[in-house]
């Protein structure tokens, strides 16, 4: 399989399958396509006939885009990862919280742009609030689930899984921007963050040479 990706340190929708394939170790070749600096994402789209967005998996001849899309197809291919939990009550918790996060938040994705290398507190306005009390919600539901046996695991559903990787993005932003959710987020953020494969990305964004002006004004991170 191989995995189109946009830059690490600034593509959310990048991280979430990458991680995800990192985490539930799935081989995979991947392709960095500099989206700000060069055509050769418009290039590929139009040879693929798909929407000029990163990420794209490509399996033999089959190309898949969008995040959840791919997520999916990983499920199906490997169900023996248990990319999603198997209880079926749990499962369509973390399908909510999935689908939530692919389309909801809007105001945490503006006013906090993805930028693994950036850092800074900025004015939590009462939208923002308002998006960072529904993940305190959300996380709550996770807490709450009488299926939900973590054994002692902070992920959301007791090992990493899709729902994880959707939200990495968000971990970014709160921890990049000093935001505060709730002591289990917290935990949970701790967990991902503790993560080789987290680690690796961060790791790898924090080398890229690209620099996209409106992102990098907001200043350098400290993830260690």
């Amino acid at each position: 399989m191989h995995l189109y990706i946009g830059y690490k340190n600034y593509s959310s929708w990048s991280l979430r399958p990458w991680l995800l394939m990192q985490v539930a170790n799935i081989a995979f070749d991947e392709t960095l396509l500099p989206i700000f600096h060069d055509d050769s994402l418009k290039t590929l789209a139009e040879e693929l006939r798909i929407p000029a967005q990163v990420p794209i998996l490509i399996k033999d001849t089959q190309v898949i885009w969008d995040t959840l899309a791919i997520a999916e197809t990983l499920a199906e291919l490997y169900p023996e990862k248990n990319l999603w939990p198997t209880d079926p009550s749990l499962r369509a918790l973390a399908r909510s919280a999935t689908a939530e996060m692919h389309t909801g938040f809007t105001t945490l994705r503006s006013d906090c742009p993805m930028n693994c290398r950036a850092a800074r507190r900025i004015e939590v306005t009462d939208a923002l609030q308002g998006d960072l009390d529904r993940l305190a919600v959300v996380w709550d539901h996770f807490a709450r689930h009488t299926a939900n046996d973590t054994k002692g695991d902070a992920f959301l559903c007791g090992h990493f899984s899709i729902v994880d990787a959707f939200y990495a993005p968000v971990a970014v932003r709160i921890k990049g921007y000093r935001l505060s959710v709730s002591e289990n987020f917290s935990a949970w953020s701790d967990a991902l963050f503790a993560l080789p494969a987290m680690q690796l990305w961060l790791k790898q964004a924090s080398e890229e040479s690209w620099s996209v002006a409106h992102y990098d004004a907001i200043g350098m991170a400290d993830y260690g």
